[in-house]
């Protein structure tokens, strides 16, 4: 059976297994960039703790990076695929050139303002006297090393959209092992500290660029990099940005979530507030990226059967996707409240940072288990072709709710109310999606009756 009729015919929860595992196992991978480095510089002798909040102060600018790496990327992969299937190889291969220049040039934009204006930066984003010195060293290295950064994340998506998701998954296997090994031996072998962190990353992204362009080059891919592609086409440019666009501004709102959110929790429980809320956000991230690649493997499934007009293979694969979902992050709740301390002592061992910590995991993930409809959900609405409100829906939980909330509350409940955020913002984000999606679903029910009764009228 063809892929075509496989996505039309075969048995939903089949292909939603098929579709997705390889895209949650590249989502964890991911992910395990971030979090490797938190756990082991969390454990540096003595400034351990500090440290950790360095690094966590600059999460928003290792976000925008990739947001301007899913600005490019995602965009490119979805004009690459449309010339593929146009049979336009050569175009394709054009804009795969493209891509490789706009990489570079914002790569080039970043490192320049980022090295010139990093104090400016780290401050505004919630460093304080004492944690900015270790946010300094790590971003210092990560900014240098923004051009490899860029190109290994930006490019890898072409190789999916040329028909090699094996390939992908193998260049961020790669990264992600190296950096694994690499950490432990930087920072306590050699006694790099914040640095060697940081220099582990970026050597093992340097890594997995250098495997991506050998296989753009002289690799087995169908698409090939050609310095003669490289020239910007204001067509190619405009193409790219108006599909990458929609990532690239979801990561910018994510960003400022988390400097307002830094600052809430420096001026309300001081730098091992923001040691403990980068612990909080590793966890979350760990249950939250496999929802991410069901997203990711439930799109072509929802979208194909959405255009033939099987609404209920479409309503089928959301509800598979909703009940896998919440079932890891049900998983995820158990876990945290059974377990938090020794979940915090994975990334730090000082008992302040430890006391805070626990409150507010259990406290701000404690509407965990609602997540995963949230998010599938505002997935379905991306993939039938409405996503200005999917948009909406994935700004509603993480911005539109979350910011106003980190604002106000704390003034009148002081740390706490920084916690209280995330669970008000989970729930209510959920129950708007929620009011979203029935209407959907009665649409999809009445557009599938209209069908088997004009089937039943020709018969």
């Amino acid at each position: 059976m063809d892929k075509q009729k496989r996505l039309g015919e075969e048995k939903v929860s089949s292909l939603l297994v098929t579709f997705s595992v390889p895209a949650i196992i590249g989502m964890l991978v991911n992910a395990f960039y971030n979090i490797v480095d938190r756990m082991f510089i969390g454990h540096i002798p003595e400034i351990g703790k500090l440290a950790i909040t360095g690094v966590g102060i600059t999460m928003p600018i290792m976000t925008i990076m990739m947001g301007f790496g899913m600005l490019v990327g995602i965009g490119t992969a979805a004009v690459i695929s449309i010339k593929l299937g146009q049979g336009k190889k050569d175009e394709a291969e054009e804009i795969l050139g493209n891509a490789f220049t706009l990489l570079i040039i914002f790569s080039v934009i970043i490192t320049i303002l980022g090295l010139l204006f990093v104090d400016n930066i780290l401050v505004a984003f919630g460093a304080s006297s004492d944690t900015i010195v270790y946010a300094k060293e790590f971003i210092t290295i990560i900014f240098i090393g923004t051009i490899v950064n860029m190109v290994s994340f930006g490019l890898n998506h072409s190789i999916r959209s040329e028909g090699n998701p094996g390939v992908a998954m193998a260049t961020m296997l790669i990264g992600a092992i190296l950096n694994v090994i690499l950490e432990p031996i930087f920072i306590f072998v050699l006694g790099l500290g914040v640095r060697g962190g940081a220099i582990a990353t970026v050597i093992s992204q340097m890594v997995a660029t250098v495997w991506i362009l050998r296989y753009f080059t002289k690799g087995d891919s169908f698409l090939k990099l050609k310095v003669s592609n490289m020239k910007l086409k204001k067509e190619y440019v405009k193409s790219i940005f108006a599909i990458g666009i929609s990532p690239f501004a979801i990561q910018v709102a994510a960003s400022a979530v988390q400097v307002v959110s830094n600052n809430s929790l420096r001026i309300y429980g001081g730098d091992l507030a923001i040691g403990a809320m980068t612990v909080i956000s590793s966890v979350a991230m760990i249950f939250l990226m496999p929802i991410f690649g069901l997203n990711q493997g439930s799109q072509p499934i929802i979208g194909y059967n959405y255009g033939a007009m099987k609404y209920d293979r479409v309503k089928d694969t959301v509800k598979y996707g909703v009940i896998a979902a919440t079932t890891v992050v049900v998983i995820g709740f158990i876990v945290i409240h059974l377990f938090p301390q020794a979940i915090i002592k994975m990334f730090n061992s000082d008992e302040q940072l430890i006391e805070i910590g626990v409150k507010g995991l259990k406290i701000f993930l404690f509407m965990m288990p609602v997540i995963g409809f949230q998010i599938i959900s505002a997935n379905f609405f991306q993939s039938i072709g409405k996503a200005k409100i999917s948009i909406f829906l994935s700004l509603l939980r993480q911005v539109i709710i979350l910011i106003p909330m980190l604002i106000i509350l704390p003034k009148f409940l002081g740390l706490t109310g920084v916690w209280l955020s995330g669970p008000i913002a989970d729930f209510t984000s959920s129950v708007i999606t929620g009011v979203f999606l029935f209407r959907e679903f009665n649409k999809l029910t009445n557009l599938q009756n209209q069908k088997e009764s004009k089937s039943e009228l020709a018969i």
